[in-house]
């Protein structure tokens, strides 16, 4: 069962078979958040064990709850580590472990996170600018809104959101906010609203926020990392399945599983062999089916890719 506000697993028996599952082997994932994956991977397991990363403290409990559930003794195949999988890592040999099966990602912001008004992630209801998904970070939305200069705010419009206006929308922002704090994503999306496309209002206002979001948590850079460091953990032959929700999370795991980089340039080594520690598994993106995307609104932008770490 997945915990209450969160999303059905999408393309969940893709992703198990990208893993390759065995009975004995050490998994991760990386994005727990109700569970849903991690419940379905330790249905495979035996001997073999899952550590679960997830830095929103609200999964901490989901977790507990999963752990509960587990038959008596199998609770031992089960941690849960509460932080960013950038620290993928150094948390994995905290536990005696530098080399696992696979690793699980599913990127992006959870329905529960969606749906919860007060953490600010939405442009529907009203809450304080907030989108930490580490609700114990330094950094907030609020802040990035109220606090960044004119300048910076373009650059994350532009790089995070592709905002077309973000010159416009930045300038407008430093305007309001000299008469008074924005405060919520209701005062927020208003500002935007008037900025934004005529029958495109609604995209608009998702670009925007997604920019806000991505910069709050340093999403890119935390995927960089985490795709470097999976790497170096994954076993030979070990499997990485990513899925990502829009094109900038997709384009830096494409490169780096295709190309060994995020620039997407071939780079080869004297003989001409392709440096990456990586081979594709897959060469287009796995998508779902019509039927899911019907049935699971989430599933509609999904792109899951696969990469298997070379046996040299």
């Amino acid at each position: 069962m997945i915990e209450q506000g969160y999303h059905r697993p999408v393309m969940l028996e893709e992703c198990l078979e990208g893993l390759k599952m065995k009975p004995d082997g050490v998994y991760v994932d990386v994005t727990f958040g109700g569970g849903g994956h991690s419940k379905a991977i330790l249905q495979y397991l035996k001997t073999g064990h899952l550590f679960a990363f997830d830095q929103d403290q609200s999964a901490e409990n989901n977790a507990q709850r999963l752990s509960e559930s587990l038959d008596e003794g199998s609770d031992s195949s089960f941690t849960f580590i509460n932080t960013n999988f950038r620290f993928l890592k150094k948390f994995l040999r905290l536990h005696g472990i530098r080399e696992v099966d696979g690793i699980l990602g599913d990127l992006g912001v959870s329905s529960h996170q969606f749906d919860t008004p007060e953490r600010g992630f939405t442009t529907r209801g009203e809450g304080v600018l907030d989108m930490r998904m580490d609700q114990y970070a330094a950094k907030s939305a609020m802040q990035v809104v109220n606090e960044y200069e004119e300048k910076d705010l373009i650059n994350v419009f532009s790089a995070y959101g592709e905002v077309r206006n973000a010159r416009t929308l930045a300038r407008e922002i430093v305007s309001v906010r000299m008469n008074a704090a924005i405060k919520t994503n209701k005062q927020l999306g208003e500002i935007a609203w008037k900025l934004a496309p005529k029958y495109r209002e609604m995209k608009y206002l998702a670009q925007v926020f997604q920019a806000i979001r991505i910069e709050v948590n340093e999403e890119l850079e935390a995927l960089k990392e985490l795709l470097e460091q999976a790497g170096k953990v994954l076993k030979p032959d070990g499997r990485l399945v990513v899925m990502s929700y829009h094109s900038l999370e997709d384009r830096l795991v494409k490169n780096y599983i295709n190309k060994g980089n995020f620039k997407g340039i071939d780079e080869k080594d004297f003989f001409g062999n392709p440096v990456r520690v990586l081979d594709p598994v897959n060469r287009k993106p796995i998508v779902p089916t019509e039927e899911e995307m019907k049935e699971n609104s989430r599933a509609r932008s999904a792109k899951l890719r696969i990469g298997r770490k070379k046996n040299d």
